[in-house]
């Protein structure tokens, strides 16, 4: 690139770690909920993709998340891993009992949070910081310590602070912007000032807020840092974090900077994690959207069909994606598996017919298939991966409806060997099938319809419906859960089944 000529080989460092917290501050998404098998499967992609570092989980916080860390450490991945503790005896002692190689110690030090939310003084943060410091060391952990909120932070104190860790035997610092609230002039310049008075790495952790925490964590390494804190997706509280595949392409591609990152395996780990999640993946995100190599434009497909570069900062196969010429295009049961098996999804031959009767009727209605729709086919007819006896099934829906009469739906649902019926009214025939089955649900589990999302993915009268939902059970899990149909009633009570078969599936690992 041309602009490289504006940074002196110094400094830029040739190795940039990358520290991935899609288990602990990914799965703080809103409606993201992971059981220890969950943690586990992801926590096995990462290691096969290269990530140095993985931040397993805040185990003080629940039995779930003790033993998903647990499990992980036990699974001998080639990766680091890390746990997340407050600057608290008790928290520092679970994360000793995991068995992880790395804490991540924190503690807030903006005036906000040092007045509003601990209410203790500056000088009281650094002795707590010390102090936490000493009992990690006393178990022999490697310590990583950020000053939660540091990009509001006053910066002699904030440079202070880390001074003050890294006497006291931090082996890297981490410089947090907690509310994604910095510029990239504005991460440059901090991680410089820390980096001028520290000798130990310095991570970044920037969150999205402002739609810059990919841009404020490549400013970071600009300024000195050597680590960077990334998710999956860019998955991650509010608005997300940095996005790993859009930090370790960046690097490598426009900075020549090394990760260990296998960037084959990038697409497949990006759709893993978006299918375990329920978080589906915007069609337009950098690297893994599903629109990231598209190209209807004429101009363009002329161009790409040509000479790809012209169009494409990359290659996709270099991020294990694949070209797409947007076009309609006639696929047979063989295809569809074959697609499917790519994509991580291994259907019986009963739920194969089913996704391919389903995918030939779109195909019908001059409807070419993506990705993300053929995904949401299959999680809606198999269920979410879980098995069919143990699965909650519709087996019976009617639905009666029209002017001046109550609408109502009889349902009848089947769990195992045993079958249950109701019937229930609403104002119109969805409310009255999401009410019977909320009814229904209640011998087994209770929930609560958060959100409900409606959304036609063919057009016409005969449009195939995706229903998304949000469903939260009495102990205050929350899923998102996706029905799939050309009656659009019965799109909404699959994906309501489906967020029930969910939530009971983690009752049973207690998470």
């Amino acid at each position: 690139m041309a602009w490289r000529g504006y940074f002196t080989e110094s400094e830029l460092p040739e190795k940039v770690v990358l520290f991935d917290t899609t288990l602990r501050d990914g799965e703080q998404t809103p409606g993201v909920a992971l059981t220890p098998e969950d943690k586990l499967k992801i926590a096995r992609q990462l290691d096969l993709l290269g990530v140095q570092v993985i931040e397993a989980g805040f185990p003080i916080t629940s039995q779930g998340e003790e033993e998903a860390v647990r499990r992980i450490v036990k699974e001998g991945l080639k990766a680091e891993i890390a746990a997340l503790a407050r600057s608290s005896r008790q928290d520092i002692e679970k994360v000793a009992s995991t068995g992880a190689q790395r804490i991540h110690l924190f503690i807030a030090t903006s005036d906000i949070h040092l007045k509003k939310k601990l209410k203790i003084s500056r000088e009281e943060a650094i002795k707590r910081a010390l102090e936490a410091i000493d009992i990690a060391k006393s178990y022999g952990l490697k310590i990583e310590f950020s000053a939660e909120d540091a990009t509001r932070t006053n910066i002699d104190f904030l440079v202070e602070f880390y001074k003050a860790v890294e006497e006291a035997g931090a082996d890297i610092v981490d410089i947090p912007d907690t509310v994604g609230v910095a510029t990239p002039f504005a991460m440059r310049e901090i991680v410089r000032r820390v980096r001028k008075a520290v000798r130990i790495p310095i991570a970044v952790h920037c969150h999205n807020d402002m739609g810059l925490a990919v841009a404020n964590t490549l400013a970071g390494i600009e300024g000195g840092a050597t680590e960077a804190h990334v998710t999956v997706n860019g998955l991650g509280e509010r608005a997300g974090n940095a996005s790993l595949e859009e930090v370790a392409v960046a690097l490598k591609v426009l900075y020549g900077i090394d990760t260990g990152i296998v960037f084959k395996e990038i697409y497949n780990t990006s759709r893993i994690v978006s299918s375990i999640t329920g978080i589906t993946i915007p069609v337009n995100k950098p690297i893994v959207g599903e629109n990231a190599f598209s190209h209807e434009s004429g101009i363009h497909t002329h161009g790409v069909i040509s000479s790809p570069e012209t169009y494409e900062p990359i290659d996709p196969e270099f991020v294990g994606a694949k070209r797409r010429l947007v076009a309609g295009k006639h696929a047979g049961t063989h295809g569809i598996y074959a697609q499917l098996k790519e994509m991580g999804y291994t259907p019986s031959e009963e739920e194969l017919k089913k996704i391919v009767k389903i995918v030939k009727e779109m195909g019908d209605q001059g409807k070419k298939v993506t990705d993300a729709e053929l995904a949401s086919i299959a999680e809606s007819v198999m269920g979410y991966g879980i098995s069919e006896k143990e699965r909650i099934e519709l087996e019976e829906l009617i639905v009666v409806t029209g002017l001046n009469i109550t609408p109502t739906a009889t349902i009848k649902i089947r769990w195992g060997e045993q079958s249950w019926r109701g019937a229930e009214f609403g104002v119109g025939p969805i409310d009255a099938s999401m009410k019977a089955v909320s009814r229904l649900l209640g011998d087994l589990i209770k929930i609560k319809l958060e959100s409900f999302r409606l959304e036609a993915i063919t057009g016409g009268t005969e449009a195939f419906a995706e229903v998304t939902v949000r469903v939260s059970d009495e102990e205050g899990r929350s899923v998102t859960a996706k029905g799939f149909s050309k009656d659009i009633v019965l799109a909404g009570v699959y994906a309501i089944l489906n967020g029930a078969n969910r939530l009971i599936q983690m009752r049973r690992v207690k998470c």
